[in-house]
């Protein structure tokens, strides 16, 4: 009898990790506490798929960098500190993250993860004939406004076999929504991709059901985890208590609400926001994934969308939408592509993405022997679900990993 698995968190994470496992041949019990399955995190994501642009955020420099960036009014980072020991001990880790060694260790963790998770899609995409969520290999620019910044990046290729140096000129040829931009230069990464990240939970969920080896639980809050042992015994569901036999929580930022004794989850939100704008016939959208690197806004076509998302609010755990920065992106947007979208008519979303303070997720075993995390992915979940899903899968079922980044707590 195959051995039954339940999952804590119902995003992109969670389904990715319950698809790699039912692919591998085990059960699954998925729990969410809404009603629907990827509405939260994973609902209006930036969509691009950016395998090779994953440095964390901490890195040298940062904090004065961080320190400019809030005295400005049009700063794509808010830092509002609160009276909450959880952002405090997050904001004393970053800083001590904040090291040049510390970062290209990181980048080059979260460049193997990355890669792993494209492989790993190219696969449910070509075996398993994965589809219906607006993929494309879409290439992508980083696009740069100052020179001293295009020079730096120019000369520190991440992968200079794959990545291409262009001029002003340049990027016009390849991007005609680009001729009249105010860029001095970009580099280009033609096997970058995009995707529905909402649609791409719903494709999963519904191979998931079709499967017959996935059951949901939704609209089920857990309450609570019982423990003995040094093992998880069961979680609680309001009254209702659900013994397991491997558990893996992958709930996100909320997920340092269900720590067990002994294990600490350094998690916070830092809030993210993105416009989903229409586009018709007489619109010029982009068509090749951009990155606005100083202004820290990504654009994404998807399908007949323009996606359009920015900023890192570290605010505190409150979800909801602050309009003044929604109105700063939509400014900021419409400056750089006035003609590509009905930009009134966009969707506004905010998300709460959980990050750690490296930057570096939480994939793996924990003290307890049969608990496992898979969550802090930051603003790279998306990018990173299929690779983390597969390798969890791997461990679970203690087989030889794709590679040996397996972060044990």
């Amino acid at each position: 009898m195959a051995q039954r698995v339940c999952i804590i968190g119902g995003g992109v994470i969670g389904l990715a990790t319950a698809y790699a496992l039912v692919r591998d041949g085990f059960d699954v019990t998925l729990v969410e506490a809404r009603d629907s399955l990827g509405s939260e995190t994973s609902f209006a994501n930036g969509g691009q798929l950016s395998y090779r642009y994953v440095a964390p955020l901490a890195d040298a420099g940062v904090p004065w960098q961080a320190i400019g960036w809030m005295l400005r009014g049009d700063s794509p980072l808010k830092l509002r500190p609160r009276l909450e020991p959880a952002q405090w001990r997050w904001m004393i880790s970053f800083l001590g993250a904040c090291r040049r060694s510390v970062n290209r260790r990181n980048t080059a963790h979260l460049l193997r993860l990355a890669l792993l998770s494209q492989d790993t899609l190219k696969t449910w995409r070509e075996e398993d004939g994965l589809s219906g969520f607006h993929w494309r290999r879409n290439g992508k620019l980083v696009t740069f406004r100052q020179r001293s910044r295009f020079d730096h990046a120019r000369h520190s290729l991440a992968d200079p076999a794959l990545q291409q140096v262009l001029s002003p000129a340049d990027c016009a040829q390849l991007e005609p929504a680009l001729a009249d931009s105010p860029f001095v230069g970009a580099i280009y990464t033609p096997d970058e991709e995009v995707g529905d990240c909402h649609a791409f939970c719903r494709r999963l969920a519904a191979r998931l059901e079709a499967s017959g080896r996935c059951e949901f639980r939704l609209g089920q809050g857990v309450t609570g985890i019982r423990n003995s042992r040094g093992a998880v015994s069961a979680i609680e569901l309001g009254s209702e208590v659900l013994p397991v036999e491997q558990l893996v929580i992958a709930a996100g930022y909320r997920s340092a609400q269900l720590a067990l004794p002994g294990l600490q989850l350094p998690l916070y939100p830092l809030k993210g926001y993105s416009l989903t704008v229409p586009i018709d016939a007489g619109h010029r959208a982009p068509d090749v994934s951009i990155t606005d690197y100083d202004r820290k806004i990504v654009y994404a076509r998807i399908g007949e969308q323009l996606r359009v998302a920015a900023m890192v609010d570290i605010v505190g755990f409150d979800p909801a939408v602050d309009p003044r920065r929604l109105a700063l992106i939509k400014r900021q947007a419409r400056e750089t592509f006035p003609e590509a979208g009905a930009y009134d008519e966009a969707i506004e979303w905010a998300g709460m993405r959980p990050a750690t303070p490296s930057g570096v997720p939480l994939l793996g075993a924990t003290a307890y022997r049969n608990l496992w995390l898979n969550l802090g992915h930051g603003a790279l979940g998306f990018t990173l679900a299929c690779g983390s899903a597969r390798l969890l899968s791997e461990l679970i079922g203690q087989r030889a990993t794709s590679n040996a980044m397996k972060c044990n707590l």
